[in-house]
């Protein structure tokens, strides 16, 4: 199975849709959606083509390839209005022997640690910043996080990742790979 990962719409319709068309384009067979879907948030500036509504209109006719876990911008009233459950806290995702969880990263994060045995990822969006690395005592587990899709901040690109056959690939909006990582494998630069 093949996963398209992305955090952080913050409401753009135009960055909505080039993540739509990644998702066509990579012929992924479902999309986890790593929270802050429809609200920009108080720290933020506006996001370039900030529509909401249109963002709605985007994601909805996909309810049923989407999984999503909570941001801390998303609320009840965003649940009232998409078509497919986005108020949970943190997914699990089995990948052979290695569990996955994926959650937001406002409550979960590398100094907060959710309950891992060694050798399991934590995947999270949150810093709007791409990270592929250890941590935790001893770096027992690995933190993931595929940066921002419409506020994308430490000079990173608007980007998404990829998971298929153990490998996570980290990408531009465009397609263009520029981090891969294999669980088990030494962490890439």
């Amino acid at each position: 199975m093949k996963w398209l990962i992305a955090s952080d719409i913050h409401g753009s319709a135009f960055y909505c849709r080039r993540l739509l068309e990644a998702y066509a384009r990579e012929n992924a067979d479902k999309m986890l959606l790593l929270g802050d879907i429809l609200y920009h948030g108080p720290r933020n500036d506006l996001p370039k083509d900030y529509q909401p509504k249109e963002v709605i209109a985007m994601l909805n006719p996909l309810a049923a390839e989407i999984l999503c876990v909570r941001g801390n911008c998303d609320g009840e009233v965003d649940q009232m209005v998409l078509d497919f459950p986005i108020m949970a806290e943190y997914a699990l995702l089995a990948d052979d022997k290695t569990m996955i969880f994926a959650t937001h990263g406002h409550h979960f994060h590398a100094k907060q640690l959710p309950p891992l045995q060694p050798g399991d990822i934590l995947l999270h969006g949150h810093t709007h910043v791409p990270v592929c690395m250890p941590c935790g005592e001893h770096d027992a587990f690995s933190l993931l996080n595929p940066g921002s899709v419409s506020i994308p901040k430490e000079a990173s690109p608007h980007s998404y990742m990829t998971f298929e056959n153990h490998v996570f690939q980290w990408k531009t909006l465009s397609g263009e790979v520029y981090r891969t990582w294999k669980i088990g494998d030494a962490y890439p630069l």
